[in-house]
């Protein structure tokens, strides 16, 4: 990256000094530094996957670079742009091969505080390559994957998302109340002993976050019999 391009991005106040990880604890990490995966349980569960990663981030930071591969935009849609209260920089690239090269250069530009990745696909080979770079950037990276996304990666965690039916309304019994989802923790470096571990989380339109449904809370998370094996 040229010298020039690297001031451009000081002077707009574009550059951020390295971030440390999140403590261990819902949703580990999620935007913070290192790779997450949120990943489709279905056919489908793009807006569920969708909502929870934006639902579950510790803190929505103030630029954000959302790079979508021209397939699964046109599939999905897109989030508009005034839903993340933040700066946000779209890029769209034409194959899945050059949405990871994108991805990969807005971590070495500093000049993002978080990235979302919609791809087909990232093998371990890619993954590896992007947790590499988001680790000496200190950058968080959330990639937004299809329900087919199986085996090993080197990201450190891994949700696989459904929908679920809604929450109550308090007004109106015939209404549907907030969106609800069921998480499925596939794979967790932070915490491995939670491989498997089950959430019912409920959106907060309010506060643009998520929270576990009281009775998972309670009971805490359990054990999937159905959750795939994670890398």
């Amino acid at each position: 990256m040229s010298a020039s391009l690297l001031s451009s991005l000081r002077s707009r106040g574009w550059i951020d000094t390295p971030r440390a990880a999140s403590p261990i604890g819902f949703p580990f990490g999620l935007g913070a530094c290192g790779v997450h995966e949120v990943a489709e349980a279905a056919y489908g569960d793009a807006a569920a996957a969708t909502g929870f990663a934006l639902g579950a981030l510790e803190r929505m930071p103030e630029r954000v670079v959302w790079v979508r591969e021209a397939r699964r935009g046109a599939e999905h849609g897109r989030v508009p742009g005034g839903a993340l209260k933040a700066q946000r920089l779209e890029v769209s690239a034409r194959r899945n091969d050059e949405a990871l090269w994108t991805i990969e250069e807005a971590i070495a530009s500093g000049a993002a505080a978080l990235i979302i990745g919609e791809v087909s696909a990232a093998d371990f080979t890619a993954s590896r390559r992007l947790a590499l770079a988001a680790g000496r950037h200190g950058v968080g990276v959330i990639l937004l994957l299809p329900w087919q996304t199986e085996g090993a990666s080197a990201a450190s965690v891994r949700w696989r998302v459904a929908s679920a039916p809604s929450a109550p309304n308090r007004f109106d019994a015939r209404a549907p109340g907030p969106p609800r989802w069921r998480v499925t923790l596939e794979r967790c470096r932070p915490a491995p002993g939670l491989i498997g571990a089950v959430y019912d989380v409920e959106s907060r339109d309010e506060t643009i976050s998520v929270s576990v449904v009281p009775t998972l809370a309670a009971g805490a998370a359990h054990k999937s019999a159905a959750t795939r094996a994670a890398g």
